[in-house]
């Protein structure tokens, strides 16, 4: 006999026997009374609220074998398996938008098992714990729901946009932003985040850039691993963390002309060294669920693409996890040309991978009779039912449904999100000293973000409120309190209204230095939010010209969630601060590097176009036969190469050592440089080690690829000796049908600031 469940029983609370207790609301013990009987015990709580666990025992007193946490996973797992049907099997592998109306409108399919999880999960837990009571107490077998919800960078206390994280070149920072937005996301009921978004993005058209960390693997998987371990702890169970989910599967940044959901056409040597090492770093780090993308890859769509999600992801990775779909992606196998019908979407979708479908409906509708007529077998069915199952088991959820409070500082938030602001910040010029500024004077802030908080926050920005938002006019009114401060937006973000220009260059006139804050609006960036320019949009070059023109000094914060092409800009600015959508802290942490209290030490992880027509231009492009000539109208480097970042100090490099001129199959290398603070203040340095194979069998290998970094801190005249070691087999690379390569041969390397500097110097790799 299975469990009873029904609410009903909950109403009987005449029955109670003392001595059961469990953590209710934030933390405190309450006595919870328990309707004690031959047939059941269930704990009895409010029925809206906060739950911490429940008690779930057969009419003999003992749980069956898949409620029992003692009893391995997998045994729970072929025990639950056998006592499904194949209704509620399919029901584990769809997932519906939460909304107000969900309880009413799908308590009966909830209660038939018909629905496995749902996403858009905050910001009610009360809400949330009504669906879950449905799944649990009314449904036949009690399987939890499990609920997602788009946390990126950040909850309640929002972080700048992931590509200006990874701007920080530290791993342990983004942990510490992860962890926190893991406690906000499970206080308010969410289990399943989807991030981090891992795809590699060379194209700066393409808004979704905005959500990863930029165009290097090797950076980009150290990133992968560190969101990961920051999101789900150290066990797949622990309080206050939640299930990552690593997306989008795979190569959604190489969309043709930047425009988001676009073909991607990517060949195997580029897909196994570029676009899949974040992935697999994030595999390795112990991800739950990955997500399939909505493009189609070298022609086939990704959420249908054995390959990948199969062989690569499965057999390779030994991926143990399950696969969602992105949002309706099953469905839209028919509108990339796949699929004829639902049945096909299905069928391509379940068979290639994919476990959980994502709002679109062909799963329930269709599996029943594509398993009926034998053209999906039972056991590819089971298979996918086994993964969402696990991934539920693992996170506890039979065991804690509910969602509890989880307690958050919101003053070490806060904190923490000013500290990610300052180190995010990437300073492209200063001349002549212009920054940091001196603490008094008059200052003219200009530009339509002077005052904006709502752009702040970025794309994707979870339960953000403009209203805590601080300003830039905010943040410097703190830093610089004796300054007289004149703010002035001179124009709208986008608009064409030059009627402000007047007002901005009269500041600007009877000012000591001028603060531009221009940029871009946070819709530019993010999901379906393709630009097909790079420049500043509306009138703010002219503005800028116009303040410029003034003569007075101007410092340009510039914000945006894409690296943007602004020559004119950065050529009449004195300092230009990239400070990208940095979030809640933004004011503040942007007032502390221009104040000096905090040194710049960010370094850019995408590459800066000069004009759209450089695009795509990315620094680990392959070697070509012949020499690339400048373009007929203007150079063909780049205006910022990637690892590029300037500090308050001056750095200088002595020459890259190694500590042998080759190495065999079982050898190390060890690559050394003299690093110096020849500057006036003290001040951290990104040292970034380099490495060039010239020949590979495989095909042609980048003529850069990162391969080390260390963030070093050093004192004005302080030198130090920095290396790096490098193992024979750390000079591999990936083969078009997944082997590590190693092959002898000649190879570079070179310690330097950025992707552009520095003299390689060659060793060899011997047989």
């Amino acid at each position: 006999m299975h469990c009873i469940r029904k609410r009903s029983v909950i109403s009987l609370l005449t029955l109670f026997i003392a001595g059961a207790s469990f953590s209710f609301g934030a933390g405190a013990d309450i006595q919870a009374p328990v309707v004690s009987g031959g047939d059941s015990a269930l704990v009895l709580a409010h029925p809206e609220i906060y739950h911490a666990g429940w008690i779930d025992l057969n009419r003999n007193g003992v749980r069956d074998p898949y409620e029992d946490p003692a009893v391995p996973i997998e045994g729970r797992i072929n025990d639950l398996l056998a006592r499904m049907t194949r209704e509620e099997r399919i029901g584990q592998l769809y997932q519906l938008q939460m909304k107000e109306e969900t309880p009413a409108r799908d308590a009966a399919l909830i209660g038939a098992g018909g629905i496995g999880s749902y996403l858009g999960a905050a910001p009610a837990p009360g809400l949330r714990n009504r669906i879950q009571r449905i799944a649990v107490e009314d449904s036949r077998l009690g399987i939890p729901l499990i609920f997602g919800f788009d946390t990126i960078h950040g909850f309640r206390t929002v972080f700048p946009i992931p590509l200006a994280l990874s701007c920080a070149w530290a791993p342990d920072l983004l942990e510490r932003t992860q962890a926190f937005a893991a406690a906000e996301s499970a206080g308010a009921g969410v289990d399943w985040v989807f991030a981090p978004m891992v795809d590699i993005a060379r194209d700066p058209r393409w808004g979704r850039i905005a959500e990863g960390s930029g165009e290097d693997p090797w950076l980009g998987a150290k990133m992968a691993a560190a969101s990961v371990r920051g999101l789900q702890g150290s066990q797949p169970d622990q309080a206050g963390r939640v299930a990552a989910c690593l997306k989008h599967y795979v190569g959604y940044g190489a969309a043709e002309g930047g425009s988001d959901y676009n073909t991607t056409e990517i060949g195997l040597p580029t897909l196994r060294n570029i676009y899949l090492p974040p992935f697999r770093a994030g595999v390795e780090a112990g991800a739950a669920t990955v997500m399939s993308a909505f493009n189609c890859l070298n022609g086939v769509p990704a959420s249908a693409n054995r390959f990948t999600l199969t062989h690569v992801l499965r057999d390779e990775w030994r991926f143990g996890g399950f696969v969602v779909s992105d949002w309706s992606a099953v469905g839209e196998l028919i509108h990339h040309g796949y699929a004829a019908d639902k049945a096909q979407a299905a069928e391509f979708a379940l068979r290639a991978g994919v476990d959980m479908e994502m709002v679109s409906d062909c799963y329930p509708s269709c599996l029943p009779g594509l398993l009926e007529k034998g053209i999906v077998a039972g056991d590819v069915l089971d298979t996918a039912v086994r993964r969402v199952l696990r991934v539920k088991l693992a996170r506890g959820l039979f065991e804690r449904p509910y969602a509890t409070a989880v307690s958050v500082d919101s003053a070490a938030g806060a904190s923490l999100a000013r500290e990610a602001v300052a180190r995010a910040c990437v300073l492209l010029k200063n001349d002549r000293g212009t920054l940091p500024l001196a603490k008094a004077g008059s200052i003219a802030l200009i530009g339509p973000l002077a005052a904006d908080r709502h752009n702040l926050l970025g794309c994707w920005y979870g339960l953000g409120r403009d209203e805590d938002a601080v300003t830039l006019q905010e943040g410097l009114a703190a830093a610089f309190s004796g300054a007289r401060i004149t703010t002035v937006a001179g124009c709208d973000l986008t608009g064409g209204d030059r009627s402000g220009f007047d007002g901005a260059v009269a500041a600007a006139g009877q000012a000591d230095v001028v603060i531009a804050a221009l940029g871009e609006p946070s819709i530019y960036s993010g999901e379906n939010s393709s630009r097909s320019s790079l420049d500043l949009p509306g009138v703010q070059t002219d503005l800028f010209k116009a303040v410029a023109a003034t003569g007075k000094p101007v410092v340009t914060v510039l914000f945006a969630g894409r690296p943007l092409a602004v020559p004119e800009v950065v050529e009449r600015s004195a300092a230009v601060l990239m400070a990208w959508h940095p979030g809640l802290q933004a004011g503040n942490g942007i007032a502390d590097i221009l104040s000096g209290k905090a040194g710049p030490s960010g370094r850019l992880t995408a590459t800066f176009p000069r004009s759209i027509g450089q695009v795509p231009v990315h620094y680990n492009h392959l070697p070509t036969g012949r020499t690339l000539h400048p373009y007929r109208d203007g150079p063909r480097a780049p205006l910022f190469p990637f690892g590029y970042g300037l500090t308050y100090t001056h750095f200088s490099y002595g020459p890259t050592r190694l500590s042998a001129p080759s190495i065999d199959r079982a050898g190390m290398l060890t690559v050394t440089a003299t690093l110096t603070n020849d500057g006036p203040r003290a001040g951290i340095e990104v040292v970034q080690l380099y490495l060039r194979a010239y020949a590979c069998s495989a095909g042609p290998r980048p003529v850069r690829e990162l391969k080390g970094f260390q963030r070093v801190c050093l004192a004005p005249g302080e030198t130090r000796e920095v290396s790096f070691t490098l193992a024979a087999n750390e000079l591999g690379c990936w083969s078009p049908d997944g082997v590590w390569l190693v092959e002898p041969g000649r190879f570079a390397a070179v310690v330097a600031p950025d992707s552009a500097s520095g003299a390689p110097v060659d060793f060899v790799l011997e047989r």
